[in-house]
């Protein structure tokens, strides 16, 4: 249902957006931006498309909020195994083989398929009725991921991930093992040069963007290593191409690893996404979400184990 906000101005010298912003902390600067630009805003019973024009005490704003565009996909009831919810965030344990976002060839089935029938009470996030993916994890990547339900937790969460407040730990089986206890890889990462369906280390002027990662080993299993890693960047499978540029690919990968998984059938690549800590988005409470291994990544280490007996 389309609504209208009416303001009176009290302070003056900002700028509309920042204004209306302060104002209206359920919707983000970006979303307003938009309600500006598509003539929403009247300033004095003119409409304003100027996000810059500076308020005066005494103006009178009104802000027409359209109803929410539907999202052309359907719900489909995919059973979740939800870490923490409330009714601003959730947190999921993903399993190996979910896409997150529908694309071609996986308009349904999809993390966001479920997520529109099991969130009743979406809100709508940007002026489109869909759930707040504030970041990703790959098709065969298992592990914890959050998803914003409201515009202003989205705008919340999204700056974090933005700023490194939240932080990502990820487990993961990798061929060989280091000499080193620890360590870090500061190498920039981008679309491979010449298999522009894969991702490489790739110099920043030919296309690669910054990406560092930070590694512990966790156990050594022989010729196998359980390894922890902290990502200080979100590149698209930075950890996979992190691990095959150290010598060490990630065991069950497909794209970066021709490797054999000692015989244990893997649906994935053998990399879990952990732990997840963040700053809830409303009360600012510190929180620590901690998704357990999935069972083929489980059966994996105890086979490794008993090899080193």
């Amino acid at each position: 249902m389309t609504s209208t906000i009416d303001l009176d101005v009290h302070i003056a010298g900002e700028r509309l957006d920042r204004y209306l912003a302060e104002q209206l902390p359920d919707l983000s600067r970006a979303r307003l931006q938009k309600l500006i630009e598509q003539g929403q805003v009247q300033v004095n019973g003119a409409v304003c498309t100027s996000k810059k024009l500076s308020v005066r005490g005494g103006d009178r704003l009104s802000l027409v909020i359209p109803e929410v565009e539907p999202l052309k996909l359907e719900a489909e009831t995919i059973p979740l195994d939800i870490l923490f919810e409330d009714e601003h965030l959730i947190i999921l344990n993903k399993p190996v083989g979910l896409v997150v976002h529908p694309a071609p060839g996986h308009q349904g089935g999809t993390l966001v398929n479920a997520l529109l029938a099991h969130c009743t009470d979406l809100s709508g996030i940007g002026g489109v009725q869909r759930p707040g993916i504030v970041h990703r994890l790959d098709k065969d990547t298992s592990g914890a991921i959050a998803i914003a339900k409201t515009d202003q937790a989205h705008q919340h969460l999204q700056a974090q991930f933005k700023t490194k407040t939240a932080r990502r730990t990820y487990l993961a089986v990798v061929y060989g093992s280091s000499r080193a206890q620890s360590g870090t890889v500061d190498a920039p990462v981008g679309r491979h040069l010449a298999d522009r369906k894969k991702m490489a280390v790739v110099p920043e002027d030919k296309g690669g963007r910054s990406a560092i990662t930070h590694w512990q080993v966790q156990e050594r299993l022989g010729n196998y290593t359980l390894m922890q890693f902290d990502l200080e960047t979100g590149r698209t499978h930075q950890i996979r191409v992190h691990s095959a540029y150290m010598g060490n690919p990630v065991v069950g990968d497909p794209v970066y690893s021709a490797g054999k998984s000692m015989g244990v059938k893997l649906p994935g690549q053998a990399l879990h996404a952990w732990k997840l800590r963040l700053q809830h988005p409303i009360s600012g409470e510190q929180m620590e979400a901690i998704a357990p291994l999935p069972m083929a990544f489980t059966t994996l280490l105890r086979v490794l184990r008993q090899r080193v007996l």
